[in-house]
């Protein structure tokens, strides 16, 4: 059985965040697999504020949270062009539906670049998608698990309830299966997987594609371009080699495609706010 990703990809100081709150990934049902990459969840009890930085992938996400004994909120969060930061204070909860980079699309049923570099609640989605609406419009209404009582949240019970809740939600708003989109999702993973990857009419050519069908694939339906995806996804791998000390960052550069090893520090230091040996050596502004 396929298990969640256990890597750090796009989180800033991973190991001083696992420090300080629960935070964990689990694998939706079977049949939702082909659209959703994991479940996150994270738990937090603080004594003083936490802030937390992630490198966006190019996925939309989902998020259901809960701070304190507020109300629980729900919100699309779609692919983030630039850092994200949020601070974290008491106590609280987040549920977190990662889709695979355009896994979003069958759900969403238009142009995920819709979405791109924006946050919306579901309230604020109620007149441009129906599961939204429906959510608003009976918000005591979401299917109960185990432990956790109908109309609860989904940020309730045990790790199991939770990610149950999400099943069923999921899983109301059926999703249909989608040629263009499986070929737009092994796109995308292919070039996650693959180093060789760094032009985009190389790989398109490579694919049997053409430049402007591609471009046109991975805007609809991740919400960035291609080059936008090659470029992150090598960025990932840069931040969690230097998350294990200072590596060669020269040969680094030549791995990941980048012209010069300046070119590598400029995108690094742009995306995250410091530069990539200030970062390696625990540096922090």
């Amino acid at each position: 059985m396929r298990q969640p990703r256990g890597d750090s990809r796009g989180i800033l100081e991973p190991a001083r965040l696992m420090r300080r709150v629960r935070f964990r990934r689990q694998l939706p049902a079977a049949a939702l697999r082909r659209w959703v990459e994991h479940y996150w969840l994270v738990d937090w009890d603080l004594t003083e504020p936490f802030e937390q930085r992630v490198v966006p992938h190019p996925a939309v996400n989902v998020v259901f949270q809960r701070h304190g004994d507020g109300p629980e909120r729900a919100e699309v969060a779609g692919v983030g062009r630039k850092l994200f930061s949020i601070v974290l204070t008491g106590t609280g909860r987040v549920c977190g539906v990662q889709f695979r980079p355009g896994g979003f699309h069958p759900f969403w049923q238009r142009s995920v670049a819709e979405l791109t570099g924006r946050r919306w609640s579901f309230a604020e989605l109620t007149d441009r998608w129906p599961p939204a609406a429906a959510a608003s419009a009976d918000p005591t209404g979401l299917p109960a698990a185990g432990g956790a009582a109908a109309g609860s949240g989904i940020c309730t019970g045990t790790d199991a309830e939770r990610c149950h809740v999400l099943d069923a939600l999921l899983t109301s708003w059926a999703p249909r299966p989608d040629p263009v989109t499986d070929e737009v999702m092994g796109l995308v993973e292919a070039i996650r997987t693959d180093r060789g990857v760094r032009r985009v009419d190389e790989f398109a050519r490579d694919h049997g594609i053409s430049v402007r069908r591609l471009q046109r694939l991975f805007v609809t339906h991740v919400g960035v371009g291609p080059k936008w995806v090659i470029r992150r996804y090598r960025l990932h791998e840069a931040i969690e080699r230097a998350a294990g000390g200072p590596p060669d960052w020269a040969g680094l550069a030549a791995e990941l495609g980048y012209s010069d090893q300046a070119h590598l520090v400029r995108d690094f230091t742009a995306v995250t706010g410091v530069s990539p040996g200030a970062y390696a050596h625990g540096d922090r502004r």
